[in-house]
């Protein structure tokens, strides 16, 4: 009996359906059946292996590109094995291959809004909690994307120093807090575009470093295909540079697989409150604006006329490059939702 190849579209609808032989080794073959798919979908293919004998649950996976395929050889008996099978939307845990087209992310755009700090990070740790209680329960759930900007506040990492601050902790000129992302102090204030995702790295990678380089990526890609801007990463460090001037912080947090706080790129924001700081603890490289950066390279071949190049368009432009190259990045569909502020506000099932 061969197995089934089904692939879902990302509105949940329009089954296709494939067999494939038999396969008698922990390893799916490049098969007339996979060709024929990957060729009919346009698309190349992820393969992840599951297999249970005996109550043991392993997996073996084989990356390839953007679609997941998902083998289940399991007894009906074993725990591990139903769970995924139930949260893949499979009926039974007969042997089948799931393709997936990519994940939903629900998108809350509120990139015009000053949030307090207080109160995004508040919202994503309930949010988190949120999601690890549906995990537990079996159930499936969508990634969240929350865009905004913060009021200016100083931020400290789990073990930042207080070296880097060139005032003392008590007397700050501006809100400070202490959070439990990584990294040192960095600032956030108006005209920077903050991206808090919260995603589920069962989906994707289960890698911490394979998670900071990706976000790395989308900033790298988003400034090159947006602003023909040239991006670049500095080995041991963190963030994006564009030449010697730090233009992109980023720093995150992980519970159980499921990730939260992320990135912030300066768009149009007042450095001044960096000289305050030593920004991510690097003293020997300068703190940049993507602004600041187009209007002082003459030679720049800018994708939108310099005439043009006012605070709200570029702000704008950037936004929609960062959401296009995150969304094709991580192969997500963003769906965008309504939320006014995050004070409250919570991410659960038909919210």
């Amino acid at each position: 009996m061969g197995h089934v190849l089904h692939w879902e579209s990302s509105e949940g609808c329009r089954i296709k359906k494939l067999d494939l032989p038999e396969l008698s080794a922990p390893v799916v073959p490049e098969t007339e059946g996979v060709a024929c798919f990957r060729k009919k979908m346009g698309f190349s293919y992820n393969f992840l292996f599951q297999t249970a004998r005996a109550g043991v649950y392993g997996s073996k996976s084989f990356e390839y590109g953007l679609v997941k395929l998902t083998l289940l050889r399991c007894s009906p008996s074993n725990y591990s094995c139903k769970r995924k099978a139930n949260l893949y939307g499979l009926k039974s845990c007969k042997q089948q291959v799931l393709a997936h087209a990519g994940y939903k992310c629900d998108y809350y755009n509120l990139s015009n809004e000053l949030i307090p700090y207080k109160d995004a990070l508040s919202w994503q740790k309930h949010t988190v909690e949120a999601k690890q209680a549906l995990l537990e329960a079996d159930e499936d759930l969508c990634d969240s994307l929350v865009v905004l900007q913060h009021p200016p506040v100083y931020t400290l990492g789990t073990r930042s120093s207080e070296k880097f601050l060139h005032f003392d902790l008590q007397h700050s000129p501006i809100d400070i807090y202490r959070t439990d992302r990584g990294g040192e102090v960095t600032y956030h204030g108006p005209g920077q575009l903050v991206m808090y995702p919260i995603m589920n790295l069962r989906h994707y990678k289960m890698d911490l470093h394979w998670y900071l380089r990706a976000l790395e990526e989308v900033i790298i890609r988003a400034l090159w295909s947006g602003f023909s801007v040239k991006g670049s990463r500095i080995d041991g460090l963190t963030g994006v540079w564009v030449g010697n001037q730090k233009v992109a912080a980023i720093g995150i947090h992980v519970s159980r697989w499921i990730t939260y706080h992320g990135l912030a790129i300066n768009v149009t924001t007042d450095l001044k409150p960096f000289s305050r700081i030593v920004p991510c603890g690097i003293s020997d490289r300068a703190v940049g604006s993507l602004f600041n950066i187009l209007n002082s390279n003459s030679s720049q071949d800018l994708v939108i006329p310099r005439q043009t190049l006012d605070s709200s368009t570029l702000f704008h432009l950037t936004l929609k490059s960062l959401l296009k190259e995150f969304s094709e990045f991580f192969q997500v569909d963003l769906v965008e939702k309504v939320a006014h502020d995050l004070r409250g506000f919570s991410v659960l099932p038909n919210a």
